[in-house]
């Protein structure tokens, strides 16, 4: 199975950006279905964006045209490039593989269709 590890996270001020990225290990990521999901204390872990086998790519509306998820199946790694940051988007990022999802990345049940999880990386908006 993969296995994935963030990177990327950090501090940034109000209307920066940063790249996330998750390498895979143990399996390609080509043949999964990839999302980010972030989560801040005391709150359900959310979708954010996530990209299919095919390259099909969904966000959530409130990332909508400041997030871009993408990957480079040669090299096993995903990214989430996310500009014009603001104070909410802060919390702990997870990059999530699942063989087949049938629910928007944006659903509250999203997460339970992926399987496979990182670590997670932080970003803290300023």
């Amino acid at each position: 199975h993969v296995q994935l590890v963030e990177s990327g996270g950090g501090s940034v001020q109000v209307g920066g950006s940063l790249r996330l990225s998750c390498v895979a290990s143990g399996d390609t990521i080509g043949r999964y279905c990839m999302g980010w999901f972030r989560q801040i204390p005391d709150r359900e872990r959310e979708g954010v964006a996530g990209i299919e086998s095919d390259g099909s790519t969904s966000y959530a509306d409130s990332v909508k045209g400041r997030f871009t998820i993408s990957k480079d199946n040669t090299k096993n790694i995903l990214y989430l490039q996310m500009n014009n940051l603001k104070p909410e988007d802060t919390a702990m990022y997870y990059c999530a593989a699942a063989l087949m999802v049938t629910q928007r990345i944006d659903s509250e049940f999203a997460q339970y269709e992926y399987t496979n999880w990182g670590q997670g990386t932080q970003v803290t908006v300023s």
